[in-house]
């Protein structure tokens, strides 16, 4: 499994507007702050990257005395994270060990990332070590064994195949979480439709979607110079493209 190197996307990461828009209140967090009373509690975004998913919640929960962390493998992310938050406790480390102690979390935060652990079990094994009783795990992520038509695999076919070894499908994420004995409720949304292609090329060019680091340099300019070719001919160019969403809400008996 290829591993991508946030060192060389970190200052271009949040140029993809998609993923500033996409970031929304975590609803799951805030019911878990409903039905758990509580002083304090302690919030760990893992593999936070340059904080968005915190950003968004720090302001949104702003009433509740909550003590955030994240943590995050790679140091560059990390510099980008502390730079706009000052009010988070970071931690540069590893999913698969992390620096904590037993049951330190009330809930844990995992966006777009589960992917990228090297070691999932392992990575499993830790997040229940850190969570608290009845706390509560999120891994929220693509779900790419139903979104074979998203415009990634279309114009970079390789990418897909390069996914297949990353990503876990649903029915493992249950089972390995469930063995672990969480009860796990898991919901995957979809949308099939058309999209217009040139509103997607600028996407490519910035080369900061993960995929889009991991394959060869020569199938990532196939696929954008096709790209390019298609809007070029047509700029009004559609292709049917799918996109899949994977929420795990996981809670520790």
């Amino acid at each position: 499994m290829k591993i991508t190197d946030y060192s060389k996307i970190a200052d271009k990461y949040e140029n993809n507007q998609y993923r500033l828009d996409e970031i929304q209140v975590d609803n799951d967090l805030k019911e878990y702050f409903d039905n758990h009373p509580k002083s304090m509690y302690q919030v760990l975004d893992l593999a936070c990257g340059t904080g968005l998913y915190l950003d968004h919640q720090i302001k949104y929960f702003d009433k509740r005395n909550i003590c955030w962390h994240g943590l995050d493998a790679s140091e560059d992310m990390l510099i980008k994270a502390m730079s706009k938050l000052k009010n988070v406790s970071f931690v540069h480390g590893q999913a698969e060990n992390m620096r904590y102690e037993n049951e330190s979390f009330d809930y844990i935060s995992n966006n777009y990332a589960f992917h990228h652990f090297l070691n999932k079990e392992a990575a499993l094994d830790e997040i229940y070590r850190v969570l608290k009783k009845n706390g509560v795990y999120k891994l929220h992520n693509i779900a790419i064994h139903d979104m074979k038509k998203w415009w990634i695999y279309h114009y970079f076919p390789t990418a897909y195949y390069e996914d297949l070894k990353r990503f876990w499908e649903k029915g493992v994420l249950f089972n390995e979480l469930s063995r672990r004995e969480f009860i796990v409720d898991i919901q995957v949304k979809y949308r099939l439709g058309k999209i217009k292609v040139s509103d997607y090329v600028g996407y490519a060019e910035n080369r900061d979607i993960s995929i889009l680091t991991l394959i060869d340099d020569h199938d990532y300019q196939e696929g954008l110079e096709k790209m390019r070719y298609d809007v070029k001919h047509d700029p009004q160019t559609t292709i049917v493209n799918d996109f899949a969403e994977i929420f795990v809400v996981s809670k520790k008996g």
